[in-house]
């Protein structure tokens, strides 16, 4: 995969680096560390050569026992200049925390440090995480620094808002979350270093909302946290994604085109709109079954009993797969509620053209709508192939490595 660097100046919020570099780890990327001594107060440097497998380094005068190599490769045969074989080697470069400190120093092109001296060397893409007290965050200085990065090309992750540090306090300054930024790391790679690099990927997400009056409608449960899962999974995996997001109240992951729409026909009419472009469609989105038939244009009074005449909506992956061309992969989600939920799931892909009909029985409680984690079915022509419970982040991978496998099938010679 690919070599970070990650820098770590003084701040509180050091500690979410060690989970990053944790992540960072376990997603197969080779990651060193480079700390300001002020940051050794916050964290220790044991804490992250645990974790990564490497040695952490704080000075540019002290010598890198590995040579320069990240973890897994081959050292060179001499010691070369720390700074600048690390900062030439490595995919990508993000400090997190980047203090106040720090940041002037990036800014105004300080070398006094092995972060800030790497930085300087480093032609790989360079991102910045500010974390600091918000009234710092929002000082002229520190806002003036943080464009003149911009405008040499270094991509800023912009702190969040809530409770801070200091006791009682509350703004924006905090530093985001660790899954947040290994995205922004990865959107970052350069192109060829991923699998799914030239790929492009269609996820829509969500459930639809059709009107009755103009404030009444007819929806679903989803939240589109699956869909939200798949399209962050593919950017990982380094395709060009496009969510069509329907009523989704969720981030957008880092790297990620979003369409917002907010009923099954508007759906139907993005996704056409973008599918023939489409290696592959993952359909996740929920839409409803029903709309109104003659929809109220102003609100409904409560006058009794109120009978509603519906008409079917459209039926989207359907209308899609009779156009997919050579080289496109189709997959079509099923939520169902117990009972021969595998039947009638075989027969929607069959019906509907489909590569794999990805099966969530949302009869468990601990699974589907709205919740964090899910269990499925990949139903293929050829075989069923149960994904146990789990974080919608790892049901997410499970579908894609199956994705990758129908993909390589198909391009064989035989199928």
């Amino acid at each position: 995969m690919a070599r970070i660097l990650l820098g770590v100046s003084g701040g509180i919020a050091a500690y979410k680096a060690l989970e990053l570099a944790r992540l960072a780890t376990l997603a197969g990327h080779g990651v060193r560390v480079l700390m300001t001594e002020t940051a050794t107060r916050f964290v220790g440097a044991a804490s992250f050569e645990g974790i990564v497998g490497a040695p952490v380094l704080t000075s540019e005068f002290e010598r890198d026992p590995l040579r320069g190599a990240f973890p897994g490769e081959e050292q060179l045969g001499h010691d070369p200049i720390g700074h600048l074989e690390l900062a030439g080697r490595c995919d990508a470069y993000l400090v997190a925390p980047a203090s106040a400190n720090t940041i002037s120093k990036l800014a105004a092109g300080a070398a006094d440090s092995m972060l800030t001296t790497s930085f300087l060397a480093c032609t790989a893409p360079r991102l910045v995480a500010p974390a600091m007290n918000d009234r710092m965050y929002a000082d002229g200085a520190t806002q003036a620094n943080l464009e003149t990065l911009r405008g040499r090309g270094v991509e800023v992750i912009e702190p969040e808002e809530g409770k801070l540090a200091s006791r009682g306090e509350f703004g924006r300054g905090r530093l985001p979350d660790p899954e947040q930024l290994l995205a922004r790391i990865e959107a970052a790679l350069p192109a060829g270093n991923r699998p799914w690099d030239g790929l492009r990927v269609l996820v829509t997400a969500g459930g639809t909302r059709e009107p009755i009056d103009p404030v009444r409608f007819i929806g679903n449960r989803s939240s589109g946290r699956m869909g939200i899962a798949l399209a962050a999974a593919a950017a990982r995996r380094g395709a060009a994604v496009t969510l069509i997001a329907a009523n989704v109240s969720l981030p957008t992951p880092a790297g990620v085109r979003r369409l917002d729409v907010a009923t099954a026909a508007q759906l139907a009419a993005a996704a056409e709109e973008e599918f023939a472009d489409t290696h592959v469609l993952l359909m996740a989105a929920a839409p409803a079954d029903f709309r109104a038939a003659a929809p109220a244009e102003s609100k409904l009074r409560r006058s009794g009993a109120l009978e509603l005449s519906l008409k079917p909506t459209e039926d989207i992956l359907a209308a899609l797969s009779p156009h997919r061309r050579e080289g496109q992969t189709v997959v079509g989600f099923a939520a169902e509620h117990g009972g021969d939920a595998i039947e009638r799931a075989r027969g929607k892909l069959e019906r509907k053209g489909a590569d794999m009909i990805v099966l969530n029985d949302v009869s468990d409680p601990r699974i589907g709508f709205e919740s964090e984690r899910n269990a499925v079915t990949l139903i293929t022509a050829a075989a069923e192939t149960e994904v146990p419970i789990a974080s919608k982040d790892a049901v997410a991978e499970a579908i894609l490595d199956e994705v990758d496998r129908l993909r390589a099938k198909a391009s064989r010679p035989n199928g």
